[in-house]
């Protein structure tokens, strides 16, 4: 999918014990809106023995969370007791928590020694464990929900992680991670005393690698898959348009290194309960009609399920639905838009039906249509809607290929017309459109009725991995729980993951990010900045200081941003750098004490920083357009007409 013009394409409760809460120091019941938790980077001190210990804000934000209870210190030592389910990548994740919280030695399958504490984990929806917290099973949530309870039994500390399917675990686990180290924050050695249940709002939730350009390394999809794990996201759709065997050459055979990099990707990615969909793109080139291109394509997935792929997805996107690439097509489905949906239809049907029907394990068939976007009935959408086999997902980028907006009732309509499971493919925070700027604002203007009116949800993102990050990380906070979305929360508490504790990277990020804020799904510029730049204008008090600051520390971005960040962004790093030396040399020039040439030179610094978009043109870097320039631009103008500030 390209998201670079259409048709083409480019993802309270009762107070109970003492506090209820949803996420830190918000009081909610069920489906009501907390209050917006602080913002991350504090870190906080660990409470004594007994104490109440602070709940932190976690990410996605839990359904409902009841405190009630002392603390539970995790101690030195700790048992881990799992049942029969459990996979082997959920109790290695839970050894970690505890090892992250300090406990030394950990004893699998033992009873826990008198004062120890005892960390249960279930994963099939029934938990015998929970009766003393009184939190009821998760059996009868949803997919990859779960329940979590942290307390004492008889006096005893205990944490109890039941899910109702394996996924459901695994979820628990990377819930007590935030318990136990939060976002932000340096490891706890004591637990709040808490009791949570919580799942998700669509089934399907993740990050569609599906970008014109240059596409991510090995090692940046690894840590992308890490990540979707880390916050609940599970799926991971490969489709990187400049990848030539998916396209270009989707008949031929990968070569072994490659092919045991895609491996790897399915073997990580099954670890952090993913799935992995590899996505192969035959529509530039593919006859419908010929039974050698269809066994080809069965041949081609074969060798992925060798490796270890078993979900796999048909994008049709981004072709010319007006002609066929073989006579044969014509002959056998004559011609108009009706005759391809069919056409598609046929192909699709007989992946899953000799292919994937076959193999036990196997994930659903998904595809892209060529037309992808928009809710108006077609000749295509009713041919393909009436053809396709009922089991396989449509993809869909709402009513635009880049959607300002997306409406429940919008989606609703769209899966009326194609008549399948729809899945939002979302191309936020891509920008392989607009490769001169970087999209680093929160995802929103999707209504919070959206993930339950359909199948799933991904998101499409930059050709920058660790750039995307912070965006992302509010895509999940989305997805899993709309209802208590807050998009300049979420974002702040992806740009605090991405900090790692770091204060001053934090600080950083959030300046970096406020110059970068501008997409599609909001037009504001640069709006903290913004507010700081018309403050100093205006002369009131202290604006002039606040402004300086923020402009000094958009200056250090190079060396105080991470350096994931730095090295992801670097042109638009180096950007902001000069951009915000040209403003702190424009207040100086104004005071009396710099010089116009100081302020050109930084400016033209700022205009020399370019990128290469994924058809081989130079762009120009944008960064605080409309802010930082206009500025810089109002001093120099100034100055030329020889006005100078009262003192």
């Amino acid at each position: 999918m390209r998201a670079f013009r259409a048709p083409t394409m480019l993802l309270p409760a009762v107070v109970l014990g003492l506090v209820c809460v949803l996420f830190a120091r918000a009081c909610v019941t069920g489906g009501s809106s907390p209050a917006e938790p602080p913002r991350g980077g504090a870190t906080r001190p660990a409470p004594a023995d007994g104490a109440v210990a602070a709940l932190p804000a976690l990410w996605p934000p839990p359904r409902d969370v009841r405190r009630g209870g002392q603390a539970v210190r995790i101690g030195s030592s700790a048992a881990v007791r799992v049942d029969a389910g459990t996979d082997a990548a959920t109790q290695q994740e839970v050894i970690r928590i505890l090892r992250t919280g300090g406990v030394r030695q950990i004893r699998v399958g033992d009873a826990a020694k008198p004062g120890e504490l005892l960390v249960s984990v279930v994963s099939d929806g029934a938990a015998e464990a929970l009766e003393p917290f009184a939190v009821q099973p998760p059996a009868g949530l949803p997919a990859g929900g779960y329940a979590l309870a942290v307390g004492t039994d008889n006096g005893e500390p205990r944490v109890v992680l039941a899910g109702t399917d394996r996924a459901g675990a695994f979820h628990a686990a990377q819930t007590l991670a935030q318990l136990v180290r939060p976002v932000g924050e340096a490891p706890r050695t004591t637990l709040p005393a808490v009791r949570i249940r919580d799942w998700p709002a669509t089934a399907v939730r993740g990050i569609v690698e599906g970008f014109y350009g240059k596409p991510w390394t090995h090692r940046e999809r690894l840590e992308q898959l890490d990540f979707a794990a880390r916050w609940k996201l599970n799926t991971y759709l490969y489709s990187p348009k400049d990848d030539a065997y998916l396209r270009a050459r989707w008949r031929d055979p990968y070569p072994e290194d490659h092919l045991a990099e895609l491996g790897e990707l399915a073997r990580r990615a099954a670890t952090g309960h993913v799935s992995f969909v590899y996505a192969i793109s035959p529509g530039p080139s593919v006859c419908y009609s010929s039974a050698s291109d269809t066994a080809a394509l069965v041949r081609k997935f074969r060798q992925l399920w060798d490796v270890g792929v078993r979900a796999f997805a048909v994008p049709l996107d981004d072709i010319d639905i007006n002609r066929w690439n073989c006579a044969r097509d014509a002959a056998v489905y004559g011609e108009g838009r009706g005759a391809v949906g069919r056409a598609q239809a046929d192909l699709l049907n007989a992946v899953q039906r000799r292919f994937l029907d076959s193999r036990p394990g196997a994930g659903a068939l998904i595809t892209v249509p060529t037309e992808y976007d928009g809710a108006r009935p077609s000749a295509y959408k009713s041919a393909m809607a009436s053809a396709l086999d009922d089991r396989i997902s449509v993809m869909w980028t709402g009513p635009l290929v880049v959607s300002p907006a997306l409406r429940t009732e919008q989606a609703r309509e769209a899966a009326r017309l194609y008549a399948h499971p729809l899945l939002v493919w979302d191309n936020y925070p891509a920008n392989d459109y607009t490769a001169d700027h970087l999209l680093l604002g929160p995802y929103e203007g999707r209504e919070r009725g959206l993930p339950g009116a359909v199948g799933g949800l991904t998101a499409n993102p930059m050709n920058q991995a660790a750039a995307s990050g912070p965006a992302l990380f509010s895509v999940a906070a989305y997805s899993w729980n709309p209802a208590a979305y807050r998009p300049a929360v979420a974002l702040d508490a992806g740009l605090a993951v991405l900090a790692d504790g770091d204060d001053e990277a934090l600080t950083a990020l959030r300046a970096f990010a406020d110059v970068n804020h501008a997409s599609r799904l909001n037009a504001r510029r640069a709006p903290e900045l913004a507010k700081l730049t018309a403050a100093y204008w205006r002369g009131g008090e202290g604006a002039e200081r606040a402004l300086r600051e923020r402009l000094t520390v958009l200056a250090g971005v190079r060396s105080t941003l991470p350096r994931s960040m730095r090295s992801s962004a670097a042109p638009w790093v180096a950007c902001a750098s000069d951009w915000a030396r040209a403003g702190l040399a424009a207040m100086a020039l104004r005071e009396g004490t710099g010089t116009r040439g100081t302020v050109q030179a930084h400016r033209e610094a700022a205009l020399s920083r370019s990128v290469t978009d994924w058809r081989g043109r130079t762009r120009t870097v944008v960064v605080g357009e409309g802010v930082l320039d206009d500025f810089v631009a109002e001093v120099l103008a100034e100055d030329q007409r020889g006005e100078r500030p009262s003192r």
